[in-house]
């Protein structure tokens, strides 16, 4: 039976007592439910009609509905095109606190922009890093990133905390990492995860762009078969997103304090390592600003996020951006897997966006005022 799986990415973590998301085909399901009721395993259905689920999503909305009152209307999902518009628009009328680039271009010839926020207040500063959407049908994340860059020009002006993020750093944001799979998830598959890069040997597009950085590459947690939502990639960096991004950070290593990736789903903050079962150097400050980041988070709505270690907190995967960015020498690397935990999984729906981006707001704001504390 072909199943998608949607928690954990890979059939390598599912263990004895688990709970398992998978989404499979109408026709599938008449012979799926008969065989987990012969091998008596319990089974939830979550979203009986998916692509209904969907069509309510996105199929029935109109530009004119996506544009608010002042102009961009943070609390739908917004196409790469949109996005990319939006960054024009905010790199022309904040040109004080934005400045949009680009590291370099995707597989299918799309720049990768990124916009850096903050005071030019004095030469150096210290900056955190933030990308979202590495993964294509996690829009949640892409969702949040533009929350964030909103929430830090709206209340600069009017929030000493915000003040002083954006005087004493920079934020490196990047809205969409994996910019050809995010589009073609709007376009042809709303549940495509992989970049969009051609295999020579297979007739499966793409790599997972969170298991093709060069840390432990292709180790437990990633697979070496193209078909696979896993898939490692030929060599570590081959996809252009990983290189031109690995390569910014590389030269940037000794500015970028913080790395945070943002993911979904699953309600948890996890820190490394990744790839192994073993303790960071500088755990008891990670682990404080993980523990005070999640309690700010659940002040908000009351939502319980779980945090540790990624390996034991989540499952061991190899190859993360996480790991490579610790590795790589930057104290405090975090990834967020945001809401749910399974009830709408990659389909949040819109009236979702804006207490998931306000919750997470809290945590990231917490995490980055405990950095300028200073605590490596």
């Amino acid at each position: 039976l072909q199943v998608d799986l949607w928690q954990p990415s890979s059939p390598f973590h599912i263990v004895e007592g688990m709970v398992t998301d998978v989404r499979v085909p109408q026709n599938t399901s008449r012979s799926l439910l008969p065989y987990l009721q012969q091998a008596n395993i319990q089974y939830t259905i979550l979203i009986s009609d998916l692509q209904k689920a969907i069509e309510n999503q996105t199929g029935l909305r109109s530009y004119r509905n996506r544009r608010s009152v002042s102009g961009y209307n943070y609390e739908v999902y917004h196409s790469l095109e949109e996005i990319q518009a939006w960054m024009h628009h905010l790199n022309k009328t904040h040109s004080d606190l934005v400045h949009m680039f680009s590291v370099g271009t995707s597989y299918e010839g799309r720049p990768l922009f990124v916009l850096k926020l903050g005071k030019r207040s004095r030469p150096y500063k210290k900056a955190v890093w933030i990308d979202c959407g590495i993964h294509a049908r996690e829009w949640i994340g892409p969702a949040f990133c533009q929350w964030f860059v909103k929430e830090a020009l709206q209340t600069y002006q009017t929030d000493p905390a915000m003040r002083k993020m954006l005087t004493q750093l920079y934020f490196y944001i990047m809205p969409v990492f994996n910019v050809d799979g995010y589009h073609f998830s709007w376009t042809n598959d709303r549940f495509w995860r992989k970049t969009r890069s051609k295999n020579t040997r297979f007739p499966c597009h793409g790599v997972d762009a969170n298991r093709n950085w060069k840390v432990k590459w292709c180790d437990e947690g990633a697979s070496f078969h193209p078909c696979d939502d896993t898939y490692c990639g030929p060599f570590p960096e081959s996809e252009p997103e990983v290189k031109a991004v690995a390569h910014f950070l590389r030269k940037h290593r000794k500015q970028i304090k913080a790395y945070l990736s943002f993911h979904a789903y699953a309600q948890m903050l996890l820190y490394p390592y990744s790839y192994k079962y073993a303790t960071i150097p500088n755990f008891s400050c990670v682990e404080s600003a993980a523990y005070n980041a999640v309690n700010a988070l659940q002040s908000a709505y009351g939502i319980r996020y779980r945090y540790g270690p990624a390996s034991s907190t989540l499952y061991v995967s190899s190859g993360s951006s996480m790991d490579w960015a610790y590795k790589n020498g930057i104290p405090y690397a975090f990834a967020f897997e945001l809401r749910d935990t399974g009830h709408f999984g990659f389909l949040l729906p819109e009236t979702l966006i804006k207490p998931t981006c306000t919750e997470t707001m809290l945590a990231v704001k917490n995490i980055t005022l405990h950095l300028l504390k200073k605590c490596h």
